[in-house]
């Protein structure tokens, strides 16, 4: 699918007090390796976590609070609309508090696929300050094409202000870039419906 709006950013959306607030939230939760396609680290196989490895090295909180969801919704909701995307959407799933320390990333992907069918608007939020990391840059490839030898990729600088929040359809190829120094807090949150058609 080809968009014009390859995302939608609000600019320090949400004050440094709520990242501050949101972090402590989920520092109190159990954390757990971050995986791709599973949930069940116990029964992959070898190569199955070496493959995953390559892809994704990060570690992750899952957060249900309602007040998260309220908070976030409506932009969700500004984002669909103004950017002209107009997907349906109903509800969103858990809301992904992930953490990358130095060298770790998540190569380029998609958040729909096989199993995921249902994912249409995808969202983060910079929970850090800028100068707390360095590296962890999110980069889009509006073509949705991970050969190193015609990407297009882009980031920006805004994506890394604390409190901005960035919107952007599923299927967009995207990623986090190793992060070099530091610590990298972010929410992810994946908004879902019926299937494209």
């Amino acid at each position: 699918m080809i968009v014009k709006n390859t995302y939608w950013m609000f600019k320090k959306a949400l004050n440094p007090n709520l990242c501050k607030v949101i972090k402590e939230v989920a520092l109190k939760k159990k954390k757990q390796f971050a995986l791709t396609g599973t949930n069940d680290i116990k029964n992959l196989t070898k190569e199955r976590k070496k493959e995953i490895l390559n892809m994704r090295n990060s570690n992750i909180v899952w957060l249900k609070e309602k007040w998260l969801y309220d908070i976030l919704h409506p932009f969700i909701t500004t984002a669909n609309e103004d950017a002209k995307w107009n997907f349906n959407w109903n509800a969103s799933e858990n809301i992904q508090f992930t953490i990358y320390k130095k060298n770790q990333f998540y190569d380029w992907h998609q958040d729909w696929g096989p199993d995921f069918p249902r994912r249409k608007i995808s969202m983060t939020v910079q929970l850090s300050k800028p100068e707390d990391y360095e590296g962890g840059e999110l980069e889009f490839d509006p073509r949705n094409n991970t050969d190193p030898r015609i990407s297009a990729a882009f980031t920006s600088p805004d994506f890394k202000e604390q409190g901005t929040l960035v919107v952007f359809p599923s299927f967009v190829y995207h990623r986090v870039k190793p992060v070099t120094k530091g610590t990298r807090y972010s929410l992810v949150m994946w908004s879902t419906g019926e299937p494209f058609k």
